[in-house]
C-alpha cells in the first residue's frame, strides 16, 4: 500500500502568508515521511480552499519538494478552457520534473460552478468535452478539435508535458456513475465517506476498469497497476484523548467550512453532508480515524481489507489545526504507522 496526503489548504485563523509557508514546511515533512504524492483541492469563494489557483501552489510545491509527486485532485474542468489547462499541466510537469499527477472533475459545488457561470445541471457534460479535448491537446503538435462546447482549429501546441503521453489523470467521486467512468476511462480512483458508501464506489470502479482491460497508465507501485485510493481524515497521538484535544476542533472547523457555502446562501441542489456533523460522527462511520498509533493502524487495516483499496490518502493537517500538532502527528504516522501498511 502506498500513502498519500491530501489538502485543501483550509482558512486557518493566522495570516494567509503565514498558512502558506506552513503548508510548504508540511509538504517537505511529508516528503521525508515517505509520502507517495501530495494532491490539492480546488474549490472557490469558501474557506474550505484558500488556494483556489491550485496551479500557483503546485508551482511552489515543484521547488519546495525533491522526490514526491503532486497534482490537484481534482481540476474543476467546466471552469477552465482547455487550451489553458494544456499548457499549465506541461509547465508544472517539467517544473516538477515529471512528478505531476492529474485529478480531474466536474465540481460538486453548485454554488462554487454557478460563480462561473456553469450550470451545474450541465457540469457532467462539460467535463466529458473538456477532457477529452484536454487529452487529445496533451498528445498533439496541432489541436484540431471541435464540439458542442469547444472549437480549435490547428492551434500550435508549443508545450508539450515531461511525461508520455503526458501525466497519469486521477479521478474522485463518491457515486457509481463517476467511479464507473473513471474505470471507463482508466483513471486512476480516490473516493471518500462512509465504509459502506466508500465501498459501492470502488466496486463500482473496479468493475468498469476490469471491463475496460485495465487503467491507460498503469503504475506498477500499485497492485494491478491502478491506484484504488480511500481519502480518510487521520490523527495520531501519544493517547487517544490527546489526539481528541487537538483533532476534535480542527474536524469541527473542517464541517463548518464543508457546509460554509450552503449555509451563507442555501442549498439550491439539495445536497447533504453524508459523513455527519462533527467529530464523534465521522469517527463512528469511520470517515475520520484517530487515536494512539496502534488504534490508527488497526482501524486503516481493518478499512482497507474490506474495501479493496491499495492508496492511503491521509489528510493530516485540516481545519484550524495548528502546525506543531499536525507535525507531531505525522512523525507519529511515519514511524509508527506507515512501516505496518506497507504490506497491504
Amino acid at each position: 500500500m502506498q500513502v498519500g496526503l491530501f489538502d485543501h489548504v483550509e482558512h486557518g485563523e493566522r495570516p494567509l502568508a503565514a498558512l502558506y509557508d506552513e503548508r510548504l514546511q508540511f509538504a517537505r515533512a511529508a516528503e521525508n515521511a515517505g509520502i507517495y504524492c501530495l494532491h490539492l483541492a480546488e474549490h472557490h469563494a469558501t474557506p474550505l480552499s484558500l488556494v483556489p489557483v491550485p496551479g500557483v501552489f503546485l508551482g511552489a510545491l515543484a521547488q519546495a519538494t525533491d522526490t514526491m509527486r503532486i497534482g490537484p485532485l481534482v481540476y474543476l474542468l467546466p471552469v477552465y478552457t482547455p487550451l489553458r489547462l494544456i499548457e499549465e499541466i506541461s509547465m508544472l510537469d517539467h517544473l516538477s520534473h515529471g512528478r505531476l499527477e492529474v485529478g480531474v472533475g466536474r465540481g460538486v459545488s453548485p454554488h462554487e460552478l454557478r460563480f462561473h457561470k456553469v450550470q451545474f445541471d450541465y457540469s457532467r457534460e462539460i467535463f466529458v468535452d473538456a477532457f477529452k479535448c484536454i487529452s487529445a491537446g496533451l498528445t498533439t503538435d496541432w489541436l484540431t478539435y471541435k464540439s458542442k462546447h469547444f472549437d480549435y482549429e490547428r492551434v500550435p501546441i508549443a508545450l508539450r508535458p515531461l511525461q508520455q503521453p503526458h501525466p497519469p489523470f486521477w479521478y474522485a467521486s463518491t457515486n457509481t456513475e463517476g467511479a464507473t467512468w473513471a474505470g471507463e476511462n482508466g483513471c486512476h480512483f480516490v473516493t471518500l465517506g462512509p465504509v459502506k458508501m466508500a465501498k459501492v464506489a470502488i466496486d463500482a470502479y473496479r468493475t468498469a476498469l476490469e471491463k475496460r482491460g485495465g487503467p491507460a497508465q498503469p503504475k506498477p507501485e500499485f497492485s494491478g497497476g491502478a491506484a484504488i485510493g480511500i481519502s480518510r481524515i487521520i490523527v495520531v497521538a501519544e493517547s487517544e484523548a490527546e489526539s481528541r484535544r487537538f483533532g476534535k476542533p480542527a474536524l469541527d472547523r473542517h464541517v463548518a467550512h464543508l457546509t460554509w457555502l450552503r449555509d451563507k446562501i442555501g442549498n439550491i441542489a439539495g445536497l447533504h453532508l453524508p459523513f455527519g456533523a462533527d467529530y464523534d460522527a465521522w469517527l463512528a462511520n469511520g470517515t475520520a480515524i484517530a487515536g494512539t498509533p496502534h488504534q490508527v493502524r488497526t482501524e486503516i487495516e481493518r478499512q482497507t481489507r474490506e474495501l479493496g483499496a491499495n492508496y492511503l490518502l491521509s489528510y493530516l493537517f485540516f481545519g484550524n489545526m495548528p502546525l506543531a500538532d499536525a507535525l507531531r502527528s505525522l512523525d507519529l504516522f511515519k514511524t509508527e504507522v506507515m512501516p505496518h501498511l506497507a504490506n497491504l
